[in-house]
């Protein structure tokens, strides 16, 4: 889970530092399709736990999934049309976002709800930002990290206004993670872990299961930059080291009239903190079903500002604060 040092294979979406590794596929004679199809249920491990799943986030080169599936080649394609053959599966060179097709031959399978983003390298930033979008520094770019968990980031995504809308999974966009500062500024750059947004499709599958309907699980905040998690917005509460600055870390409610605000989600004719704890409590089942996406569960209440919300991350580790913590 998470972004990983440069040098490291990265799951479906920018993780976070330290975390992680693309996903191994089945043999390919494991396949019940041939030819590209092969290709095409293979690439079914950048879904996800959730299945949901449609971006896959890669530095430079970095492997799309291991070991690449013997006989088939990734062939991508830019917004702009340019083409690029990739027989090890490997991501584009060229930072963007990438259409992606498997072929064989002269047969060729498009995948038409999965892009791939090739990640803007960590050493593009320079004196604290990247073109004229400030990021600012880092807790330990100069070392000293205590864990993995806070070693420096692999690379951005560039989120453009023409792309602020791509689907990053079924009920998600990479504009909904943006940090919210610097409005007039595009390009803008991201970090975003593949676990959370799978944790975050689970969380919305628990609850509808236990009979909340969810249209809209708001984003209250998503990836926060150094810069802002320390001098932006509301500060109060956050902390030097948050998991936000990291990318695998929100702050969510459930909006389903997108009024911006919590909606009654336990249906008593209240809106308050019992609210945020239902969510609360389907981050715990998805985490009882799936170890591998454990990490922070924060409850909050409302403000003048805001209603009541869920934090959730998947930093690795459980962690809970907040009523009724465990």
């Amino acid at each position: 889970m998470g972004l990983v040092c440069a040098t490291a294979a990265q799951p479906a979406i920018a993780p976070a530092a330290g975390k992680g590794a693309a996903p191994d596929t089945p043999a390919v004679g494991r396949s019940t399709r041939s030819g590209p199809s092969a290709g095409l249920e293979l690439l079914g491990t950048l879904r996800g736990a959730s299945g949901k799943l449609e971006a896959a986030f890669r530095t430079p080169g970095e492997p799309l999934i291991l070991p690449p599936p013997a006989g088939l080649t990734a062939r991508y394609e830019s917004d702009q049309g340019a083409a690029v053959v990739s027989p090890g599966f490997e991501a584009p060179q060229r930072p963007g976002v990438y259409k992606i097709a498997v072929a064989v031959d002269d047969a060729r399978a498009d995948v038409e709800d999965l892009r791939v983003i090739t990640l803007v390298p960590f050493a593009a930033k320079k004196e604290g930002r990247i073109g004229s979008y400030h990021l600012g520094h880092w807790p330990y770019e100069r070392g000293g990290a205590p864990s993995s968990a806070y070693a420096n980031p692999a690379g951005f995504v560039e989120v453009t206004r023409e792309n602020r809308s791509l689907p990053v999974s079924r009920h998600f966009t990479l504009g909904d993670f943006l940090t919210k500062d610097q409005p007039a500024v595009w390009p803008k750059y991201l970090l975003l872990d593949a676990d959370l947004v799978d944790k975050l499709e689970l969380v919305i599958d628990e609850l509808e299961d236990e009979g909340y309907h969810v249209e809209h699980l708001a984003i209250m905040s998503g990836f926060r930059t150094p810069r802002y998690n320390q001098a932006g917005g509301q500060t109060s509460g956050r902390g030097k080291l948050s998991r936000h600055m990291y990318g695998d870390a929100t702050d969510v409610f459930v909006d389903n009239d997108r009024d911006g605000w919590t909606d009654d989600v336990n249906r008593d004719g209240r809106v308050d903190i019992r609210d945020a704890e239902v969510v609360a409590q389907a981050v715990e089942r998805v985490e009882t079903r799936h170890p591998d996406l454990v990490g922070g569960v924060g409850i909050y209440p409302a403000t003048r500002v805001h209603g009541p919300f869920t934090h959730i991350d998947a930093r690795g580790r459980r962690a809970r604060w907040g009523a009724g913590s465990g």
